[in-house]
């Protein structure tokens, strides 16, 4: 995708127009696109109508629907030959994060499956209309997006996408993971609202000044609201500020923290209906599990704004992800057929998904010999696997409920704790507190380690 950012660098793309664009690269018609995203047929069209018309100028040359593989190709092909003779090696080690087509993506350049998705890499993977939800949502003051899912599923990839695309908007970018954070910062509420105030007001280029706002007398959580109010708010441009909260989850394990922060981002939330200086902030939180703490109904702040959790990824979105590896078995009906089992095996999830296409576009087994294998030590999922069991071998209660899911195939009642933990680690899929497997493999796996 940089191949064509830089190309139309002038007109930057919405998530919409990367939709178009993606799919017609994968030979979609406008009417499957349609059908896909929700959007109309005619919409469609007329999107992909101006995005061609904008490639067009762009490259001097005529580009339609038909011809875009051909006019993509012949423009890195022309870019090549300028830099060749100064940049040969450099365009080597950088080609494949420039080049948007399975047909240009060798097997020799695919990077092995770790950490959210690069940036401009044909890998990512759209669930429409996910992105341009919660994009759109970011445009409006006050906004407060929640983005949940199991570990793996995409969570951070999705968020380094909105915050691109926040940074498209001249907004600014405070990010804070909670995964960094010191043990002893959850030790009490003020001394975690002072390590939150900090990171934000030097995330903002702003010198913390605390000790001029924090009262003892008012509380930790209005000293913050008025720290950011009179100060961090006041005091930076008039462009927003988007709040991204990643790893949020490991605030429910402190409920003396989580009991007042959650509440005070709803908070903060809806003073921006009645309040402009609020209507600068814009708060995505993103966390793997629900939470499991007891909070009223109006305190929690899950229940207001937008939330947005993240699906398994379907049998079309398996395909697509198939051919940016370059595996052209899956470019037809019968393909997917074929690979049909796999998306059964491992329940749709994307990272499970990205190490069979990474170890398939090597070249290393079959498809029929990855699935024969998949749930045994040596297969390529056995690192994940025993990764999940460690964790589960260190806390003997998760054990034991892990143990209940897998002893039948119906839903098991399970407590409320442990159920919440279980689907955070990607283990069970929830209806309330009851559980099942996720998917095939864990419980295949699973099976053989209990058993023994």
């Amino acid at each position: 995708m940089e191949s064509v950012k830089k190309i139309l660098q002038d007109k930057p793309l919405g998530s919409i127009q990367w939709f178009v664009l993606n799919q017609s690269w994968l030979g979609k018609t406008y009417s499957e696109m349609a059908e896909e995203s929700g959007y109309g047929n005619n919409y469609i069209k007329e999107i992909g109508s101006e995005l061609w018309q904008d490639l067009s100028v762009a490259l001097g040359r005529r580009v339609t629907k038909k011809n875009l593989h051909l006019a993509l190709k012949k423009h890195l092909q022309s870019e090549i030959s300028v830099q060749e003779n100064f940049l040969e090696q450099k365009f080597d080690e950088e080609s494949s994060s420039e080049i948007v087509s399975p047909d240009l993506f060798s097997a020799s350049n695919i990077e092995f499956p770790s950490g959210p998705v690069a940036l401009g890499s044909p890998l990512y993977i759209n669930r429409p209309p996910l992105e341009e939800l919660v994009c759109q949502e970011l445009l409006h003051p006050g906004a407060l997006i929640r983005i949940k899912a199991p570990r793996k599923m995409g969570k951070s990839s999705l968020l380094n996408r909105m915050i691109a695309y926040a940074k498209e908007q001249d907004y600014q970018i405070v990010y804070l993971d909670f995964q960094e954070a010191d043990q002893d910062v959850f030790a009490c509420l003020d001394k975690f609202l002072r390590w939150f105030s900090v990171n934000v007001s030097r995330q903002l280029n702003l010198l913390p000044c605390l000790d001029d706002f924090w009262d003892t007398e008012m509380g930790s959580k209005v000293s913050c609201k008025i720290y950011f109010e009179a100060y961090l708010l006041q005091y930076i441009e008039q462009s927003p500020v988007v709040l991204a909260l990643n790893e949020v989850h490991r605030i429910f394990e402190h409920p003396n923290i989580a009991q007042d922060f959650l509440p005070m981002l709803r908070f903060w939330h809806e003073q921006a209906k009645q309040d402009p200086i609020w209507q600068k902030l814009r708060m995505v939180v993103v966390h793997t599990t629900d939470i499991y703490i007891p909070l009223k109904l109006n305190q929690s702040p899950f229940n207001v704004g937008i939330t947005i959790t993240l699906p398994p990824f379907t049998l079309k979105q398996l395909q697509n992800l198939a051919l940016c590896y370059g595996l052209d078995c899956a470019a037809d009906s019968e393909g997917v057929k074929r690979l049909a089992p796999l998306h059964a095996m491992v329940g749709g999830h994307p990272y499970l998904l990205n190490l069979a296409f990474y170890h398939l576009c090597q070249g290393e087994m079959t498809l029929e010999v990855l699935l024969e294998t998949a749930s045994i030590p040596v297969g390529i999922y056995g690192q994940h696997l025993r990764e999940l069991l460690t964790l589960l071998q260190k806390e003997p209660e998760l054990m034991s409920a892990m143990q209940q899911v897998i002893a039948t195939d119906e839903k098991v009642e399970l407590d409320a704790i442990a159920a919440y933990k279980l689907e955070s680690m990607g283990l069970v899929q929830l209806n309330g507190n009851q559980a099942s497997a996720m998917c095939k493999l864990y419980r295949l796996y699973f099976s053989q380690q209990f058993g023994k």
